[in-house]
Parts: C-alpha cells; structure tokens; sequence
C-alpha cells in the first residue's frame, strides 16, 4: 500500500489550499492522492474553518483511518488513469455521495507534475464542470439503473471521446437500462462481435471487455447495455421518432438517437460526439450530464540539442 509522505512541503501546500479555500468563500476541500497518509496530522493541519477535507485515493485501504479522523473518504478504483480523469471522477464521486453540491466551489490539491509529491493547487467552480448534475439528478438515475454500472459506462464513455482509436476520433453511443423496451426498437446493422459470448464475457466490470469496446465502438451502431453492466447487443440501430425533441443545434444523428430513445423507454442514452469528444447523457429525452473531453496526459520529451559544427577556419 502507497503512503503520501508527510513532509514540510506537503504541509506548506494544506495550509495554503486552506487558506485559498477561506479567502474565495468554500468550506470544501478536495486532496486527491497517491497512497494513504497520516490523516490525523492533515486534519490539524489544513486551518479549522474549512469545515469538510475530502481525501480521494485509488484504494480503499489507502483511505482506512481517514473517517475517523474526521475526514470523508472517497475510494477511486481509478489506478493508472491520467490526473484530469482521475480529478474529474473524485468530483462526480463526491457529487454522487452528497458531500459537494454541483453549484459549490472547491479547492482541489494533488500531484500535477510528480507522483507521490503534492505540487498543485486549483480553485474549481463545479457548476463549469458538472452543469446540471446535481445529487439529487443522481439519485433518479440510480432509481432505473444502478449507478456502479452507469459510471462504469461514463467512464468508458469519456475515454472513448479523449483517445480515440489508434490516432482517430471515435463517436458512439451506449443505452443502459430497460433493456427489453429499448431492443424492441432497434435493428442489427450488421455483424455483432459479442454476439454468442456469455455474460460474464460480455461484462463492462471487466477490463478487457471494455477494451474490447473500444475497438467494437469504430464500427456503426449502439451498443445496448443492461442495468448490471452486461453488453446485450453491439452494432444496433436506433428505430425512433424525434420529431418531438429539442436539442442543441449541431447534434447529429446519435445524439437525437439517444435523447429519443431515453424519451420513450426508463433508459440512459450516453452519446460521444464524434467530433469534439464530447459525453452526453440523455434522460426523459433531456440532457442531464454534459463531459467535455479532458487533456490528454503530458508526454514529456527531452530536450535535443545538436551544437553548431565546429569552426574548422
């Protein structure tokens, strides 16, 4: 198990996150990191009018202890994914749990540049990053489809829309939930690769399954997912009229495909734009989560330096 050590530097950097937090009016604190630490010592540190520290890591073990100090404790399950998916998710995360409001701001700290060492700061304004998601937007969304398998799909969702495909831009679109009702209204539109594979082959809980999607995602058609995370069907057509919806101008055809069919059925439509990597969730035929694509993650190079020929005068 990792542990954030707990040095002069790291204390340096809570007591100024604390006082930012103060001085821009929230009473919320984000620290995102790389192990476990000593939680006592950060609650004491970081200044006694921040009233709530949210400590983010990858492993539960990693936060045992942090509750008891009087912290709340947000397990990730994000390990190896760039910093900006892994930030992002501890937002959603504490939205979800009901520790943050989607219109509060929070100062967030974490390793920007090197792991293991604390060495960034930012002020965050939710309501640019979540838009419309609220808590309580996220407790409906559990109520039809559990939301372990609706971030799981989000998640594979938003990396679709970040990487691409071998250096291509990929769109494409997942329905979740009220599987019956929604298969009901859609056509093959060709050969399904998933098609005679069991369940647990065809699970997104499973890392190579969803790699596996990826690849799937470059051909035409939705993939219709069950509420327990299970690929139903890859490579449907969406059968639907929307003459009814009103969407942003400069939607295509899977963005009307997802808000009708999350129209007419209990389930979610999660539509990436092709174009700009864009994720969209659809429900009742609306938007309710907008994710724009994060950075890519910085891929540092050496500096090449060639010296001038050497004067041969």
């Amino acid at each position: 198990m990792a542990t954030q050590r707990f040095t002069r530097h790291l204390e340096t950097m809570l007591e100024t996150a604390g006082a930012m937090a103060l001085q821009t009016g929230t009473d919320s604190m984000l620290v995102l990191l790389d192990g476990s630490a000593d939680w006592e010592k950060l609650r004491d540190t970081v200044p006694k009018d921040v009233e709530q520290i949210i400590v983010a890591a990858d492993h539960e073990q990693d936060l045992d202890g942090a509750e008891a100090a009087g912290l709340s404790a947000l397990p990730l399950n994000k390990e190896n994914s760039p910093l900006l998916e892994r930030l992002q998710h501890a937002l959603l995360e504490a939205v979800a749990d009901g520790l943050l409001k989607s219109n509060e701001n929070v100062v967030a700290i974490y390793s920007g540049f090197e792991n293991h060492k604390i060495d960034s700061i930012s002020h965050i304004r939710l309501d640019d990053r979540l838009k419309r998601l609220t808590s309580r937007d996220l407790q409906k969304l559990e109520s039809s489809v559990p939301l372990k398998s609706l971030k799981t799909v989000i998640d594979l969702a938003s990396q679709i829309g970040r990487e691409g495909r071998e250096g291509k831009k990929v769109g494409t679109i997942f329905v979740v939930g009220d599987t019956r009702k929604v298969l009901s209204h859609c056509k093959d539109s060709g050969f399904d690769p998933l098609k005679g594979y069991k369940r647990e082959n065809r699970s997104l809980f499973d890392a190579k399954v969803r790699e596996d999607i990826k690849e799937i995602a470059q051909m035409d058609g939705a993939f219709i997912v069950s509420p327990d995370g299970t690929i139903e069907r890859s490579r449907q057509i969406i059968e639907v009229a929307h003459a009814e919806l009103s969407l942003s101008k400069g939607l295509g055809a899977r963005h009307w495909a997802g808000a009708a069919i999350s129209q007419i059925t209990k389930a979610i439509g999660i539509v990436v734009s092709q174009s700009t990597g864009t994720v969209r969730l659809f429900q009742n035929g609306h938007t309710v989560l907008r994710i724009e694509p994060m950075d890519r993650a910085v891929a540092w190079q050496e500096f090449n330096y060639e010296p001038p020929p050497a004067d041969e005068s």
